[in-house]
This record gives structure tokens, sequence and C-alpha cells, in this order.
């Protein structure tokens, strides 16, 4: 089986169900997309490790992971998304040390948190990739970033159990200095959760 090489595109969250995350990825040399519905705990460390501005005060355990790992000398080579089972996603995460490949099993979530901070290739197989890949397209009017991400999530949890109803702050009334305070705070307090959204919402506007 051919194996599709995928980048991430970033994470997005449910505009009509609070709490639902959704890591997005793209295929390098195609148009499609994979969303997989990840934690809360999760989306924030793949958030971290994507903004390189926001240092949590303490590593956070996929950061743990990695220094444990750069002390030991062991290198994770790739990871790849290897089976599709009932809307589940599976993962392989190949390891070298001395020479000596390893393969470990790992949750697909956990296994990107890690590929990232060791600059590690994603890849998947063409099988998943034409099994659960999907296409978006948009009129003109639709066709923004945040529109499409919101759409992915919302699709993908119409097959799967949606998270519970959460309180959301809406962070688009703010002003970015505010904004850049809050950010100091949410991460001074280790809520990668608000900090994730308050980035997201800063970079958003600097886009614009």
């Amino acid at each position: 089986m051919s194996l599709v090489k995928l980048n991430i595109k970033g994470i997005s969250y449910s505009q009509t169900q609070n709490g639902a995350y959704a890591l997005i990825l793209n295929e390098v040399d195609g148009e499609r997309k994979l969303p997989i519905v990840i934690g809360a705990f999760e989306a924030q460390s793949i958030a971290i490790a994507l903004e390189k501005e926001i240092k949590p005060p303490r590593p956070l355990t996929h950061d743990l992971f990695k220094n444990f790992a750069d002390r030991f000398d062991i290198v994770v080579k790739q990871v790849i998304i290897h089976k599709l089972v009932d809307g589940v996603f599976y993962s392989s995460i190949i390891c070298e040390r001395d020479k000596i490949e390893e393969i470990i099993d790992a949750r697909t979530s956990d296994a990107i948190a890690l590929a990232l901070r060791f600059n590690a290739p994603i890849f998947t197989y063409k099988n998943i990739l034409d099994k659960a890949g999907i296409y978006l397209k948009f009129t003109p009017k639709e066709e923004n970033e945040e529109h499409e991400e919101s759409i992915i999530v919302d699709e993908v949890l119409s097959g799967e159990e949606k998270p519970s109803q959460g309180s959301g702050e809406d962070y688009r009334t703010y002003s970015l200095q505010e904004l850049y305070s809050l950010l100091d705070g949410a991460v001074g307090n280790e809520d990668y959760e608000k900090a994730a959204k308050i980035r997201d919402e800063i970079s958003r506007r600097e886009q614009n």
C-alpha cells in the first residue's frame, strides 16, 4: 500500500458544539483533507507546538516525552496513520536509537503532537485517505478558512458523540492589547485551551 504524506492545516473548534476539536490534515500533493476528532488536552498540546509564541512555564506531557527522548538519544523518524476502524484512527510512531528502529502504537493525537516536536513527517495510507478524506467546495462568498474549518468540524461531529456544551467566551469584543494581556494570563495559569483560542483570534486579526 502506498503512503501519502500529510501536513497539518491546523486545529479548529466547532462553532456550534463547545469543546469539540478537530485536527485538520492536508495531503501534500492533493486537495483532500483528513479531519480527526481529538480531545481538548491533545488540541492544546498540538496548538502550543504549532504556535511558537506560546511558551508553557512547565513542560506538558509531550514536551516531557521529547526531553526524555533527547536525553536518551531516541529520535522519532515518522508517524504513520495506519488503520481506520469505526471512525477511530490508529497510528504508529517510528523511532530510532543506536540505528535500531522500533515501532510504537499510539493514539493519533499523541503521535502527531510528538511528530511536531521532532519535526517528523506524517503519513497515511492511500486507502485510508480514500475512505476518510474529504473535499470542500464553496462559493466565493463562503471561501474562507474559518468558515471552512467550522464546517469540517461540524460535519465530522455529525457522526460522532458530541461533547457536552460549555460556556465559551467571545474574544472578538476585545482589543488586541487586551487579547495579548489575556494570552499572557492564560499561559501563566496553564490554561492552554483558552490560550489557543485567544491566539486564534489574534492571528485572525493580524492576517486581516
